[in-house]
């Protein structure tokens, strides 16, 4: 009821003052006293205190002679200050004033005289008042721990009705001074969530309240918040360099506490842009790749319920498919006895058969493509060859998995005028070969007509 009064008061005083227009009088160097004119007495209601104003009101003023009133402050806890004049009421018809200069907790002294055209009247009698301390803040607050990136304060919310907000302050371990980092409007709001923070990380946080007439009051207590830390680095990845057309990468298994799943990342380049290719719940995974001789490189990362994922980017892990087996080295490549014959070396022990590419070219319309499979020695003779044609033979090294290697270099053989054509002989125990016939047909531009 009391605030009401004095917000009530206050208004009132505001207007009166805001219809004195005009210049304001001052008081005369040389004071002219005149003990006739009414002395200003303040009522039994006031003055009215808050913590950043003062009320005064008094009764009203019927002498005519009276022009207006002149008000005299003192601040006690200043030692320079002297009562002095303060402010001038224009007008004897006003009996309320509003100080709303006032510091809270702070002890003031008022006085007043009427004044007319000629002098002033004695002073009123002295006025000591006393501002309400500043407004103290929430009385219980508590913070909430271990949240991902996030701090959540809760607080019980203030009892004053005058209560607008409340002010969230925050600093941390590395900083002296407090920061303003939000304000939550609304007496009965009770929490603030403070998020995109570091990961494992002190905060502290205390709460003011502002009011609606502006008063800020006192910080709260303090409250720390230590932010979760990050799920564990996996460790002890690896990944096979020796497996046909696919990569097995196996690591550690999480040991976080609320680990949910993997993720798996994959580069060309060690140092160059990870792609994610798989969400595992378990440690492993096979990578397959269509290419022989292929090299990725892996990381690995653990992902905790709330989304937070382990440091990744300190392990890279090379990758490697199985390389193609060595190409066959071309030792002789010969016409004997009407047949072909092209003899090779190879020393690498994980070859097991060979294939040849035949290609010809017959006749204006016609060409030979023909492939040759699952040789199992190193020479290959062959009997279907005709006069006078240049044959190209190409040797392939095959292994257990089936990859081809590069082939070796084309070589190139011109048949005499006197093989004769399409002989067929048995050819020797140590070729066996399945043969893949191709019958090209050869279109000829018509410029190349004679």
């Amino acid at each position: 009821m009391k605030l009401w009064t004095l917000a009530t008061f206050c208004a009132a005083s505001l207007l009166i003052l805001s219809g004195c227009g005009g210049n304001t009088p001052q008081p005369a160097d040389e004071i002219k006293i005149d003990k006739t004119l009414p002395v200003i007495k303040l009522t039994e209601k006031g003055p009215f205190v808050d913590m950043n104003a003062a009320a005064f009101e008094w009764s009203a003023i019927e002498d005519e002679r009276v022009k207006g009133i002149y008000i005299y402050k003192q601040v006690m806890s200043e030692e320079t200050s002297d009562l002095s004049h303060y402010k001038t009421i224009n007008n004897r018809f006003t009996t309320h004033f509003l100080d709303n200069e006032i510091k809270p907790d702070t002890g003031y002294t008022y006085t007043f005289r009427t004044f007319s055209e000629e002098a002033e009247s004695p002073m009123s009698e002295m006025k000591l008042i006393n501002s309400l301390p500043v407004l103290q803040s929430v009385v219980w607050i508590q913070s909430i721990q271990n949240m991902p990136r996030t701090a959540k304060i809760i607080w019980r919310p203030h009892s004053n009705q005058k209560v607008k907000s409340y002010i969230i302050e925050r600093r941390t371990l590395e900083e002296e001074n407090w920061s303003k980092i939000a304000t939550v409007d609304g007496r009965l709001n009770a929490e603030f969530i403070d998020v995109d923070l570091k990961d494992d990380y002190v905060y502290k946080y205390r709460v003011r309240v502002l009011t609606y007439d502006g008063i800020t009051s006192s910080p709260s207590v303090i409250v720390q918040v230590v932010t979760k830390s990050l799920p564990i680095t996996i460790k002890h990845i690896v990944a096979t360099t020796d497996l046909p057309r696919k990569i097995e990468i196996n690591w550690e298994k999480s040991t976080t506490e609320d680990f949910t799943r993997y993720h798996l990342y994959r580069s060309e380049s060690s140092d160059g842009t990870y792609e994610l290719i798989a969400k595992l719940y378990n440690p492993t995974f096979t990578d397959i790749v269509e290419e022989d001789g292929k090299e990725y490189y892996y990381r690995v990362s653990a992902i905790e319920k709330n989304g937070l994922e382990s440091i990744n980017d300190k392990i890279s892990i090379q990758g490697l498919t199985l390389i193609k087996p060595k190409a066959p080295s071309l030792v002789e490549a010969k016409v004997v006895d009407n047949r072909i014959e092209i003899k090779w070396s190879n020393k690498d022990e994980r070859v097991k058969k060979y294939t040849v590419i035949k290609k010809a070219k017959t006749g204006w319309f016609d060409a030979i493509d023909e492939e040759f499979i699952d040789i199992s020695g190193k020479k290959f003779i062959d009997a279907e060859i005709g006069p006078n044609i240049k044959y190209y033979y190409k040797v392939f090294a095959i292994d257990e998995f089936g990859i081809k290697s590069e082939p070796s270099i084309e070589v190139e053989i011109k048949t005499p005028n006197t093989v004769a054509n399409n002989v067929k002989k048995e050819e020797p125990k140590e070729v066996s070969a399945k043969t893949q016939n191709k019958k090209v047909e050869v279109i000829i531009p018509m410029q190349d007509f004679n």
